[in-house]
């Protein structure tokens, strides 16, 4: 099982972020839309699992339940990766470093249940909004970015992504 675990966003940030884009995707050429409900902050991308380590999973997924709502707003578009992208996203802002701080924990608690591994890169939340199209090249030139819509994140999630992405357990922080 290929799995994950996200921060969903909320219908009325999802909705912000589809109207922003449409006018990115007419002025660039070579960019596919993420469908709307694949948006999400990605906070531990677990990659290939057996599926006897799902109960684990759940266990560490419980540990950030109540960690406690983290408010956050749309940020500015990034070409990711910044030489040759292959998505653009747009960064979600955390300025009381909640959102941080239940991916620590989450992380913590991976690392306990499963002996999980993150990447070494910091941190950086985001949302993949559009993905270069095969055989295009993008030009990263900059962008206007969204309104900065104010949210606040309440659900995790454990997805499968096999052909598009299946909840398996969501927690309320």
């Amino acid at each position: 099982m290929r799995l994950f675990i996200a921060l969903e966003l909320p219908a009325a940030a999802v909705g912000e972020l589809v109207s922003w884009r449409r006018s990115v995707l007419a002025a660039k050429a070579g960019l596919r839309p993420v469908p709307p409900e694949s948006m999400h902050v990605t906070l531990a991308f677990l990659g290939e699992r057996e599926p006897a380590s799902v109960d684990a999973l759940l266990g560490a997924l419980d540990a950030v339940a109540g960690a406690g709502a983290a408010p956050l707003a749309l940020g500015s578009p990034w070409w990711l990766p910044r030489r040759r992208p292959g998505v653009l996203a747009v960064a979600i802002e955390d300025d009381d470093g909640l959102l941080h701080e239940t991916q620590g924990l989450l992380l913590s608690a991976l690392r306990r249940a499963i002996g999980f591994e993150p990447e070494r890169r910091v941190f950086f939340p985001h949302v993949t909004v559009a993905r270069v199209r095969r055989g295009f090249r993008v030009r990263p030139a900059p962008l206007d970015g969204p309104p900065a819509v104010e949210f606040t994140g309440t659900r995790v999630t454990l997805f499968e992504s096999a052909g598009g992405y299946r909840p398996l357990h969501s927690v309320e922080l």
